[in-house]
């Protein structure tokens, strides 16, 4: 819990990973170059004295995530959203054991959201059956610009992703999780785009699609999808750190989304460990809209309260203290299921 001026804040952090990016964990030069682009985002958009080194950027575990997190940073409850990208990483580049491990051990504080690639056929489809049971899974997180043998990508409007959603929705997974945002090298930009949102929310309206970094730099396709379909939410991993850098920006990007989608379907992430969340729940508390941007409203408190943590608390049935309630508490859109052609 975070408080300022006499105001208590529930958080939840939406999207957070353990990562294993050491050189033996690197299949090839994709590996290091992943990496790299993350730390470049990570050195471009923080503060000076949120820096890590390098060498501590690679990998992180589960002592230091539980520190960050919630000794340090403020954070109520976090929620794992892994990649796999198994054609750079031995291993995979998210750790799934260990951050399974780690939420069992820790599940008042941590929920685990696993992947799925649709390119994996059959055998994917009986993975996904027996990893729902043994995780409990109640969301994914999917790249869609991730390598598969010769594939660079693939559409959430595929008919290979349809079974896929077909059979998440079937075993209880609700919440569907997509990289929809600046690109990471190597992978194509294209592939991360965002017009294929707009086909699977209409045909799955009873699932939930939380667009990761709220599809910049496409944020006005993004919230044009968005105001028309109620089950389509904003996270805002990598977005939220330019309240640093570019302060502006960050006003047009959340008075966008305030605008299109309001303050229910908006989530916090750190993307640790792109970024810690001590100083970005921090600095977003203290953060309004420039006076002079005069096309945006200001900021409220029970806005914030919403997006740093009670529209995910909601989403995932984490209990929120009574007294860390608001006066009008988010509620999920429920629409009624409809057949898929």
């Amino acid at each position: 819990m975070y408080s300022k001026d006499g105001v208590d804040y529930f958080i939840v952090d939406a999207h957070v990973a353990l990562w294993d990016a050491r050189p033996a964990n690197q299949r090839n030069v994709h590996g290091k170059q992943f990496i790299d682009c993350f730390y470049d985002y990570h050195r471009n958009l923080s503060p000076d004295s949120e820096l890590w080194s390098y060498e501590e950027y690679l990998y992180q575990g589960g002592e230091r995530l539980m520190k960050d997190l919630f000794t340090d940073g403020y954070v109520d409850h976090a929620v794992f959203q892994p990649a796999r990208l198994g054609e750079f990483y031995v291993n995979g580049f998210g750790q799934t054991e260990e951050a399974l491990a780690l939420a069992r051990a820790h599940p008042d504080k941590l929920t685990y959201n696993h992947y799925f690639d649709p390119r994996d056929g059959e055998r994917g489809l009986d993975r996904l059956r027996e990893d729902a049971e043994r995780m409990h899974l109640k969301g994914v997180k999917l790249y869609t610009a991730d390598w598969h043998g010769d594939s660079r990508g693939y559409k959430l409007s595929d008919p290979q992703t349809y079974r896929y959603l077909e059979v998440a929705r079937e075993v209880g997974i609700r919440n569907v999780h997509v990289h929809k945002g600046p690109t990471i090298r190597p992978l194509d930009r294209d592939a991360f785009d965002v017009a294929d949102v707009d086909h699977v929310a209409t045909d799955f309206p009873d699932v939930n699609f939380v667009v990761e970094h709220c599809g910049l730099p496409r944020l006005e396709d993004f919230c044009w999808i968005a105001t028309q379909e109620p089950n389509v939410h904003a996270g805002l991993a990598v977005a939220i750190p330019f309240m640093h850098t570019r302060p502006r920006y960050f006003a047009q990007i959340i008075g966008e989304l305030l605008y299109w989608l309001d303050e229910n379907r908006i989530q916090f992430s750190s993307d640790y460990a792109l970024w810690t969340p001590k100083w970005l729940v921090e600095t977003f508390v203290d953060f309004q809209i420039p006076e002079d941007m005069t096309e945006y409203a200001p900021l409220t408190v029970e806005q914030k309260k919403k997006i740093l943590g009670l529209n995910a608390a909601a989403m995932y049935d984490v209990p929120v203290p009574e007294h860390l309630q608001v006066a009008n508490p988010p509620a999920l859109a429920q629409p009624q299921a409809v057949a898929v052609a």
